[in-house]
């Protein structure tokens, strides 16, 4: 039972783990069911999100590190067993099927069949000791030097469970949703697995999927009934969508069209309008805005609770090309802005030379700049989420007993 589904599981890890590739580019497999996708996406996700832990528990019972294939048929099995709990003889005996299977593996059955055996009776109290699994250097170095070794581990340890479904609701829109619980920010949040698209009020426009921190950056721009406001590198739109049910005259702009595509949808689902515009953010001109919206393209290091592939995929070397093109970004979007108008430049990552960092470089680059300090406590977040520089800085350690909530830094600019 469920081999299907676990063949699908492993052929995401094999395209995550070795191809290095994001879970949301790799191809989703029509053949399956949708249970089995579902299932295939949860056992790929249960692997991602302790792959160090469950190495650590396989390690002892092998004499030497078996080639990928079967190594990642042990890491499923082992997610099963220690993680998930599930039944030890059907693991076992589907993970030997696999092996069987395999051209690569048939030899390594064995070996497969004895290790999870011995993992089975002993794997859960060595799994009960280990660590979360560890963020990359890149990532844990700089979130360690600015808030130190214990938030490290705490926001390590808020990536491991499945994260809730937050939706940010239109104005007037109060559906009917069993399980919903309202946020101190306004957000509704619902228990992870939540089939979104089956909610009353989905096919109306009543709702739309939206973390409670990406819901928060709008706020900042305060009341933009009748301005013209411009979302730059608007897509999926969560943020066009807020903009235009607050009133605002949205002019949405993003580079890629499939990724424009989304915005349109979301639009026409909701029946809420904007402008869309198909193209590179820095070559965009126009009369100036009232007020700009920039969430800039970031390393998404905010998201891996949501993301688990991403610390396995992505490498350190973007960091710099988009810090760099951050700072462009603020550049050309202050270029387009009144006197007197509200800038809010946003990210959804841990890093802050991709926040902080950004902000009070700009402050510096730019005579006049300065921030309009955020007040977390009346958007209904807490005064521990300020930065000192003015913005707000959320990381997924914060709101333990709430179910968590994305990374993000976020500030309001303005210069005369």
């Amino acid at each position: 039972m469920g081999l299907e589904a676990r063949q699908a599981a492993l052929r995401t890890l094999d395209g995550v783990l070795r191809e290095k590739r994001m879970l949301a580019h790799l191809p989703g497999d029509t053949r399956l069911s949708p249970a089995d996708q579902a299932r295939a996406a949860r056992l790929a996700s249960l692997v991602l999100r302790h792959l160090g832990p469950l190495d650590a528990c396989i390690a002892p019972y092998l004499d030497r590190k078996p080639p990928l294939p079967a190594l990642m048929i042990l890491r499923l099995a082992a997610a099963e067993l220690l993680v998930a709990g599930e039944d030890a003889h059907g693991v076992v005996d589907s993970a030997v099927t696999l092996a069987k299977r395999g051209k690569g593996t048939a030899r390594m059955a064995g070996m497969v069949n004895a290790v999870l055996r011995k993992l089975a009776v002993e794997g859960p109290d060595r799994f009960a000791h280990e660590a979360p699994q560890r963020l990359p250097g890149w990532i844990a170095g700089p979130v360690k030097k600015r808030w130190g070794a214990e938030t490290l581990r705490a926001i390590e340890a808020a990536h491991l469970p499945l994260p809730p479904i937050d939706l940010t609701l239109k104005p007037g829109a109060a559906p009917d949703l069993p399980g919903a619980t309202r946020l101190p920010t306004g957000s509704l949040r619902l228990p992870a697995g939540t089939q979104v698209t089956a909610l009353p009020g989905y096919d109306t426009g009543a709702f739309w999927v939206q973390d409670a921190a990406a819901a928060l950056p709008v706020r900042l721009l305060g009341d933009v009934a009748g301005l013209r406001v411009l979302d730059l590198c608007a897509a999926p739109g969560g943020k066009t969508l807020q903009l235009s049910a607050l009133g605002a005259d949205v002019t949405a702009l993003d580079l890629s069209p499939s990724r424009m595509a989304r915005v349109e949808q979301n639009l026409a689902r909701t029946g809420l309008s904007a402008t869309r515009v198909t193209g590179d953010a820095l070559d965009h001109d126009a009369p100036a805005y009232d007020a700009i919206l920039l969430d800039a393209p970031c390393t998404a290091t905010g998201t891996i609770r949501r993301h688990p592939d991403l610390p396995h995929v992505k490498p350190w070397t973007e960091v710099e090309p988009l810090t760099r093109l951050q700072m462009q970004l603020i550049d050309h979007a202050l270029g387009l802005l009144k006197p007197g108008g509200r800038l809010v430049f946003c990210t959804c990552s841990l890093l802050p030379v991709e926040g902080e960092f950004q902000v009070t470089a700009a402050l510096k680059r730019h005579e006049g700049l300065r921030v309009i300090p955020a007040d977390a406590p009346a958007l209904g977040g807490d005064s521990a989420w300020h930065s000192p520089e003015g913005g707000l800085r959320l990381r997924p350690d914060l709101w333990p007993d709430l179910g968590g909530i994305d990374g993000f830094y976020m500030a309001c600019l303005t210069r005369p």
